[in-house]
């Protein structure tokens, strides 16, 4: 699921919940929702995630397994 993927994309580019709150201009425990699934990603801020990741949305959303950036 795409939380897990978020999460993973966090941790392999060793940053911290709240570095990437920072980045997306949101607060750290609302982020910490959206790795856990708790609280689903608007699409703005998935795009944003897409690009401090260099991938693309559908590999965030699980819709390919695919991390290349197309």
């Amino acid at each position: 699921m795409f939380f897990q993927r978020i999460y993973d994309l966090r941790t392999d580019h060793d940053m911290t919940q709240q570095q990437v709150a920072d980045y997306l201009v949101c607060n750290r425990q609302v982020y910490a929702r959206y790795e856990q699934g708790k609280r689903e990603i608007p699409v703005s801020m998935l795009i944003k995630l897409a690009k401090l990741y260099n991938t693309s949305t559908d590999y965030i959303l699980g819709l390919t397994d695919d991390p290349a950036h197309k």
